[in-house]
Parts: C-alpha cells; sequence; structure tokens
C-alpha cells in the first residue's frame, strides 16, 4: 500500500513497518499513531521526552512516540534525524 501524509508538523520520510508490528498492530492502530506522531502527539512520553522531541523538532534531531492499543499492545513510532524514514515498529524491536 502507498500513502501520501501531507500536514504533519515534519515530514514523514518513507514510512515503514516492522514484520512484527505488521503482525500484532491493527492497520488502523498504526495508522492512528502515525498520523498523532506526525502531528506532534508524542503519545505515553513523560514530559522530560515530550521536551526533548520539541527541541529535536527545532534541531534536526530524531524524534520519537510511544502509544498502545486498546488492547494493550505497545508501539513506537521513530522518524529519522533527517527526516528520511519514519519506522512503527515493536519495543523488542527497538
Amino acid at each position: 500500500m502507498t500513502m501520501i501524509i501531507t500536514g504533519g508538523r515534519f515530514p514523514a520520510g518513507q514510512v515503514v513497518i516492522t514484520r512484527g508490528a505488521l503482525a500484532e498492530l491493527p492497520q488502523d492502530e498504526a495508522i492512528k499513531g502515525l498520523l498523532r506522531h506526525l502531528s506532534g502527539d508524542w503519545g505515553d512520553l513523560d514530559e522530560h521526552d515530550w521536551k526533548e522531541n520539541e527541541a529535536a523538532l527545532e534541531h534536526g534531531f530524531r524524534l520519537f512516540s510511544s502509544y498502545a492499543t486498546p488492547r494493550g499492545t505497545k508501539f513506537y513510532v521513530i522518524t529519522e534525524h533527517d527526516r528520511s524514514v519514519t519506522t512503527i515498529l515493536l519495543p523488542e524491536e527497538y
């Protein structure tokens, strides 16, 4: 599937999902997490990590978000510092 995502706070680059995340996450939950990440909603991070992401937006560092599905499956969304790739993955794949 190819998606073009526009309107976020930063470019997603190429969006990829690991095999584990693809097997475990409902597609709609993965997309919801991705869209939250791109909008600057960093999910289940503490205040310090939220501030780190805000600084990363300004200075071009890696962006990291953490979410959980309604069933409790935790997953991460990470955008590389150069905004070339955004990856959806499970914690054990990090």
